[in-house]
């Protein structure tokens, strides 16, 4: 009830009479109502027999009445059994039997356990008797006992006890057809209702024990909701459906027959709502319509009550009131027509009922949701903008945007009874303000809404293949709305959350999504997914990877086919890892039958994929073993077991030796090959002289064990038919084919006559006899070309080999206009035959080549001089040059030419020409023959130089380094550079020597460090370039000049005092050795340099290389010191290389005071 409605009376109602005298819950002889609750209990003093039948409770109030379902109170006296004697059964082996249990009936179900059988050969039935399709010796028991419990009076009884004895029959060899315990009869019929749970059952007996098998007629097993249990006895519905109603076939059957039933399941169902009536208000004059519809099987009646009491018969009608098979009609309502209304479905399966608060006020119109919401939505998705409004009558509620225009025109806006409206697929257009207001009041809220874009991802992972052991990259590209800043990544491993950057993990997430495994392993390989998600919305992308490997090995490999030559392996391939096998490479490793040596495996044959098994053809005399290799994408699998040593017996050879011949090393020899095969093997060599009509009719013969084999007592290349037959323990090989085979051969002994030439071009063609005395087999013939010049320059001489027995050959490649001469001779495998004698001839004159190089001068912007060199190949006499020239690159421009008739002139004069335009120039020389090719340039007059105006200063200490960008066509100009001091005092100008605008660069040297310089260059009376800039190093003040060379004269003499001093001292006077030896102990302890032994060493304290690098500075004396490598250097080191630098051919022993 609602807590604001007046407290309901409660008044229960039993066969349909008032279980109370009065609504306030006067006492009963039914018992008590428990306070506010509507709860009756009955009086200990009753009997509870008085309380069955059927109720219902009533709660009412000022606003109405509402009642319940009706119950039905069922009341039992608990089960009693009467003592009962132990039953007593005796059957034989094989028969079939069923041991009863008839518990007492109750209203609720009761369940019937029979120890523990389970099986398919014993089983309780759903009457719970105890069922065995056929009798073993070891079902002989004394206790069998039935125990009936009820759930609801919290009861065991033990219903029935039953002591069985199996007697041993003979009848069991012979076996029993298939009959049913139950069902009886051929066929059954099972009302259910919707929703209950249904079992079939289907029990059979027979011996061997049946198996039994279920079939829906009209349909499959499959398309129903029912399993089966009970060693498939039960055809099990836990919750049966209309889809379950047909017709269902049970069939048992051994080895002896078979027997079926069928069963016919209706299915119905008890009434239930498809549509409910809901609780309303509404306001006085308006139309109430309340729908109550339901359905059911059969279809159930529809029945109406107001407050308790059936509007049909018992109230009187209303003329504003109607009623249908479904619905109740309240036409103009007043205030009195607030009641709870019931509506109540019934067929023969049972009733439901339900109550409707029906409220008629009149109330003023408020808008119960929030005002000022902000709403945010994705783009192209439906948003619901809520007003909901409260009032009777019912408030009629407007949306308008911010311009003042009705929503409801946009057709995409639907308006819902409570006052919300949905925009479906929203734009960004959309954003903005929107005002819900109620029609004839100044009521009204605001709505915000805010669209943002939609997640996407742009680049999902793919599906793709990797090897096992790499690094796996899935892309995960996504944009959001920059103005969503909370937002999540996630990644999904066949619908698993990863979690990435871990320390150590396998998984790392990048910023931009990107997913990360690194160290692939097969078990990797699933379906990974991609997740962006904001508070909004959220995108996915799915991929894949699939993780190859190299496949296992083959396994169980077998060698069948006895011990011949063939045989044929078998064997079954290993996991593939996600990678078809391409091939398997069979190896084989293969012994000699004397095992001598160790096999080496080797590659025997290599076979598809999709085979498991090869026929391989074996050698005979060796012995086999053989393994598998598979081979994938990923590489190839590690070798398999090898197979157990395989031996094939000896046979006499297949083949005798190929490739017979002979090899004439010496005279009289002949060597022949050979190729082996067997037990206790060698060769047997025939041969015979073969020379026309000389043939010999008998072959000679002899055994060798191994080639080569020599004949000896034979002529000089001397035809021989020879033939070598393989012979082993077992027997011959085949009949060996006839060879031709030569005695050694020698040298020729003639050259080859008749030898002429025809020149053609750069081509000469070569004819000749060959010689009579070749001594042997003639390979061919080589010319030895030497050319003799009119010029010294070519001496070289070449060989053209001949094959075979050609008698001409056409030599190409000659020079134009040159000597040569040629021999021939004739070659065989010992070597060259005598040179025929030497032959001349004379290619003819030719086109010449390209002049050899091309150069100019340009005296004024207006002319040119066009120098060349001769062709390096004139291929004849050159008689002429002409130069061809032409301005620009037009086709239109006209070609100019100059013929120059004398060959010793190298350059010519061209005037007018044009400075403002390049020439294409061409220079071809001539002969008697023709033009040749020409050498080309582009070239241009050079125009009047000046001095440079851009000019780039480097100082030093004494010198200005300065450079500057030739003209690249101005001619030389020369030029001087002025410089002064910029001091207080006026200076005068002075100029460097001359310098030539062509070459780029002028070091201007002999300035003062620390001095400002103006530089300027001049073009006439123009200043063309001037700049001012500083010489680097400390400025010297003039009035000091005269006092630093004071000094340095100075220091100089004290010098030379103290170096004099110095060697005084070392030399010292003559003591005694004694004396000596005493005085300088600490030297001698000191080992000496052997560069200073018999030299004087001279010593310079710190202090006084100081002043002397301070006085050459103060004198603008450049001291350059070497460089030093160390990074912390004392002012020792410095000054000892100082030193050294400034005092040269005098060794400074520099000794640094304590401390420096």
């Amino acid at each position: 009830t609602d807590p604001l409605s007046p407290q309901p009376a409660v008044a229960p109602q039993h066969g349909h009479r008032a279980a109370h005298r009065s609504p306030q819950g006067m006492g009963h002889k039914f018992g008590t109502e428990h306070l506010g609750s509507g709860t009756l209990q009955t009086k200990g003093e009753e009997a509870v027999e008085n309380y069955a039948g059927n109720y219902r409770c009533y709660a009412s109030n000022t606003l109405g009445t509402a009642m319940t379902q009706e119950v039905k109170v069922i009341v039992e006296s608990s089960p009693v059994i009467p003592k009962q004697k132990k039953q007593r059964r005796k059957a034989y082996e094989g028969e079939s039997i069923v041991l009863t249990c008839n518990p007492p009936q109750s209203s609720s179900p009761l369940k019937i356990h029979w120890m523990d059988f389970s099986n398919d050969r014993v089983m309780t039935g759903l009457d719970g008797n105890l069922y065995f399709s056929n009798l073993l010796s070891s079902d002989s028991r004394d206790d069998y006992i039935c125990n009936a419990q009820y759930a609801a009076a919290l009861t065991i009884l033990t219903v029935t006890a039953v002591s069985l004895t199996v007697l041993p029959s003979n009848d069991v060899i012979y076996g029993k057809k298939t009959e049913l315990f139950r069902p009886t009869g051929l066929h059954s019929s099972i009302l259910a209702l919707k929703g209950d749970r249904v079992t079939l059952e289907c029990i059979p007996k027979g011996l061997p024990t049946p198996i039994v098998e279920w079939r829906k007629k009209d349909g499959t097993l499959k398309d129903m909701s029912g399993r089966l249990k009970n060693h498939n006895r039960w055809l099990y519905f836990d919750n049966i459906s209309q889809e379950d109603d047909g017709e269902y076939e049970c069939r048992a059957s051994n080895s002896f027959g078979f027997a079926t039933h069928t069963f016919t399941v209706t299915v119905e169902a008890a009434p239930y709502w498809v549509k409910e009536p809901q609780n309303l208000m509404y306001a006085p004059g308006e139309t109430v319509r309340l729908d109550c519809l339901a359905d059911g099987i059969p279809t159930p009646s529809i029945t109406w009550s107001m407050n308790g009491q059936a509007l049909a018969g018992t109230v009187d009608d209303d003329p504003r009131r109607s009623v249908t098979s479904s619905s109740l009609i309240l036409r103009d309502v007043e205030v009195s027509d607030t009641a709870v209304y019931q509506c109540e479905a019934t067929n023969r399966h049972g009733s439901i009922l339900l109550n409707t608060n029906l409220f008629v006020v009149e109330l003023p119109p408020q808008i119960l949701s929030s005002d000022g919401v902000i709403y945010r939505v994705i783009e192209g998705s439906d948003v619901n903008l809520h007003c909901e409004s409260f009032g009777s009558p019912r408030p009629h509620t407007t949306w308008t945007r911010e311009d003042m225009v009705p929503l409801l025109v946009d057709p995409r806006a639907s308006l819902f009874t409570n006052g919300t409206i949905q925009l479906s697929s929203v734009s960004h257009e959309d954003s903005g303000t929107y005002t819900c207001s109620v029609k004839f009041s100044n009521i009204s809220i605001s709505a915000n809404l805010e669209v943002f874009n939609q997640t996407t991802i742009s680049e999902g992972p793919k599906d793709i293949r990797v090897l096992e052991g790499t690094t796996a990259l899935l892309a995960c590209d996504f944009y959001k709305d920059p103005r969503l800043q909370d937002f999540y990544v996630k990644w999904k491993r066949d619908g698993v959350e990863l979690q990435g950057s871990l320390p150590d993990d396998k998984y790392t997430i990048f910023t931009n999504g990107t997913l990360e495994m690194t160290k692939v392993h097969l078990n990797d390989s699933a379906h990974y997914s991609c997740e962006v998600s904001t508070v909004l919305d959220h995108a996915t992308a799915k991929g894949s990877i699939t993780v190859i490997a190299r496949p296992l090995s083959p396994r169980s490999l077998t060698l069948s086919g006895g011990r011949d030559s063939r045989v044929i392996l078998q064997w079954i391939e290993g996991p593939s890892h996600n990678s078809p096998i391409t091939e398997f490479i069979v190896e084989a490793e293969e012994k000699l039958h004397t095992g001598e040596g160790k096999g080496i495996w080797k590659t025997w044959e290599r076979i598809s994929g999709n085979q498991t098994q090869v026929q391989l053809t074996l050698r005979p005399f060796c012995t086999y073993r053989f393994r598998i290799i598979a081979v994938n994408e990923a590489g190839e699998s590690s070798p398999s077991e090898p197979t157990e040593d395989h031996v094939t017996p000896p046979a006499a050879p297949d083949k005798n030796p190929t490739d017979v011949s002979s090899n004439s090393r010496d005279s009289g020899t002949l060597i022949e090959k050979r190729f082996h095969n067997g037990d206790n093997f060698h060769y047997r060599v025939f041969w015979r002289e073969a020379e026309g009509a000389r043939t010999d009719t008998n072959w000679k013969h002899a055994d060798v064990t191994s080639p080569p084999f020599l004949v000896g007592n034979t002529s000089t290349y001397k035809r021989f038919e020879i033939k070598v037959q393989a012979i082993n323990a077992i027997g011959k090989g085949p009949e060996p084919e006839k060879r031709i085979g030569y005695s050694a051969e020698e040298k020729p002994e003639d050259s080859p006559t008749e030898v002429s030439t025809t020149v053609k071009n750069c081509t000469v063609e070569v004819r000749w006899r060959p010689p009579k005395r070749v001594q042997g087999l003639l390979k061919g013939f080589k010319q030895r070309e030497k050319p003799e010049r009119r010029s010294h320059k070519d001496k070289r001489s070449w060989v053209v080999e001949v094959e075979g027995t050609n008698t001409s050959k056409e030599v190409d490649g000659l020079r134009w206009y040159w000597h040569y001469e040629l021999s021939v001779t004739a070659f065989n495998s010992k070597g060259e035959g005598p040179h025929s004698p030497s032959r001349r001839f004379e290619t003819p004159e030719g086109v010449p080549g390209p002049p050899a190089s091309l150069w100019y001068k340009s005296p004024t912007d207006t002319t040119l001089i066009l120098h060349w060199s001769p062709p390096l190949d004139a291929n004849g006499v050159l008689l002429a040059y002409m130069v061809q020239y032409k301005e620009g690159t037009s086709q239109d421009s006209p070609m100019r030419m100059q013929m120059i008739h004398d060959p010793s002139v190298n350059h010519i004069v061209l005037n007018d020409l044009n400075p403002s335009s390049y020439y294409e120039f061409k220079v071809i020389a001539h002969t008697a023959v023709g033009a040749g090719e020409p050498i080309n340039r582009r070239l241009a007059t050079l125009l009047e130089g000046v001095p440079p105006s851009n000019v780039t200063v480097d100082p030093s200490n004494t010198s200005f380094n300065l450079s500057w960008i030739p003209g690249e066509r101005h001619r030389n100009h020369v030029f001087h550079i002025y410089y002064t001091k910029k001091t207080g005092a006026a200076s005068q100008w002075e100029e460097s020597e001359m310098v030539n605008s062509t070459q780029g660069f002028y070091s201007l040297t002999g300035l003062q460090p620390g001095t400002q310089y103006h530089l300027k260059i001049m073009h006439g009376n123009n200043t063309q370039w001037e700049d001012v800039m500083w010489t680097i190093g400390p400025e010297m003040p003039g009035g000091l000049a005269w006092l630093t060379g004071l000094i340095s004269a100075i220091v100089l003499l004290v010098l030379i005092l103290f170096i004099f001093c110095l060697v005084k001292r070392r030399k010292g006077g003559k003591y005694a050795v004694k004396v000596k030896e005493e005085k300088e102990v600490d030297y001698e302890a000191r080992p000496m340099k052997d560069e200073t032994f018999g030299e004087y060493r001279w010593v310079i304290s710190a202090s006084v290389l100081k002043f002397f690098l301070l006085i050459f500075q103060l004198s603008g004396l450049e001291v350059e010191c070497p460089p030093c490598d160390w990074k912390v250097v004392s002012s020792y080191q410095r000054l000892k290389k100082c030193s050294s630098t400034l005092l040269k051919g005098l060794d400074w022993g520099v000794e640094p005071p304590n401390g420096f």
